[in-house]
């Protein structure tokens, strides 16, 4: 390349000098821009996220505003929580969630946890979890009929065809015993290619999806408010 040829900063300095200038953005903070329907090129894996630590729904959450944020149709499934004493009447990403195109959620859970003695019932926990089991599967069948190859409407409905699902602690009703592992190994198997499937949950480890999942995270707590008998904030927890 000659000197005419090589683009000069204000100052005179090649920009081929400069590291910055030889990334994709070419060293410019990136803008937003409008959200229109679009259709990702490189989904298609599936993600576990487990350990004891806080944060496997908040970056599961994080992905799917991620990913919406490109114009992919996210969905979200919530299994195991259907509220407590601790939580509020309002949960604020519900709220976002409900302001963002392209990305919804659904909450199949059922008040209190199962195995403690919170005042529910553990037999209609394990009810309440096989129906969001069924619920999954449907939702996995409907992106089997889909085109995710091409955009899908933002405002469409889950069950024609998401690009990324989100099944949220059902890493924790496998856990439990209220979903079979097995069943899980088996809709992770038979997901459509280009579905990005997201599991969350349970602080014990899922060997079941080794050789299954493609990313298996561990959050690991080394310390956590509620040990020093903090409750849910608001803002934080929900």
């Amino acid at each position: 390349m000659t000197h005419d040829d090589t683009d000069e900063t204000a100052d005179g300095e090649s920009t081929d000098e400069i590291p910055a200038t030889r990334t994709p953005g070419g060293g410019a903070t990136p803008e937003p821009e409008p959200i229109e329907p679009a259709a990702p090129e490189e989904f298609g894996l599936v993600q576990a996220w487990w350990g004891d630590g806080k944060g496997k729904t908040t970056a599961a959450m994080g992905m799917g505003f991620r990913a919406a944020g490109h114009g992919y149709r996210v969905h979200m499934l919530q299994f195991m929580k259907g509220g407590a004493d601790s939580v509020e009447g309002v949960r604020g990403e519900y709220n976002a969630i409900a302001a963002m195109p392209g990305f919804t959620y659904e909450n199949a859970g059922h008040y209190g946890w199962h195995g403690l003695l919170d005042g529910s019932a553990d037999d209609e926990h394990e009810a309440k979890a096989s129906a969001a089991f069924e619920r999954a599967e449907a939702l996995v069948a409907g992106a089997a009929d889909a085109d995710l190859s091409a955009p899908l409407p933002l405002d469409g409905d889950p069950d024609d065809g998401v690009h990324m699902l989100i099944l949220d602690e059902l890493l924790y009703a496998a856990d439990r015993g209220l979903v079979d592992p097995d069943d899980v190994v088996a809709l992770a198997e038979s997901k459509p290619d280009g579905l990005e499937l997201v599991l969350t949950g349970s602080h014990a480890e899922p060997a079941y999806l080794e050789g299954v999942a493609d990313l298996i995270t561990n959050v690991r707590k080394v310390a956590h408010p509620f040990d020093a008998g903090h409750r849910a904030r608001r803002g934080t927890e929900y």
